[in-house]
């Protein structure tokens, strides 16, 4: 009897376990996410541009999947997903005013991502 009782705790903690490591985001892995290449067209321009778009979007279905799972409260995740608008607007207008957005401009928002996807994934 004991051991059919021990059994069945270590089954569901070994299921609480697995579901726990299933919640995987894509803006965890941040090497793929900095590797990720953009497509132009419409109003993306540039290929800087895209990559950032792209990781935007990535970022901000994360933010709102751990929104949704109850592991963000909601000022933190309207704060996450107000700098990822944030990034996006700007990178918009260094691209209108210049035409293209800089290496530099590109990595200074890679890591700022960065930043915001390993808040995220801690």
């Amino acid at each position: 009897m004991k051991y059919k009782i021990l059994a069945s705790l270590m089954a569901v903690s070994l299921n609480t376990v697995a579901a726990q490591k299933s919640f995987e985001l894509q803006s965890c892995d941040v090497e793929s996410q900095r590797a990720v290449v953009g497509e132009t067209g419409g109003k993306i321009s540039d290929t800087r541009q895209a990559h950032i778009s792209v990781r935007a979007n990535v970022l901000s279905a994360d933010i709102s999947t751990t929104r949704k799972a109850r592991k963000l409260t909601q000022v933190e995740a309207e704060r996450m997903l107000n700098r990822v608008e944030a990034i996006r607007d700007q990178t918009n207008q260094f691209v209108e005013q210049q035409g293209f957005l800089s290496a530099a401009e590109e990595a200074s928002f890679d890591r700022e991502f960065d930043a915001i996807a390993m808040r995220l994934c801690k």
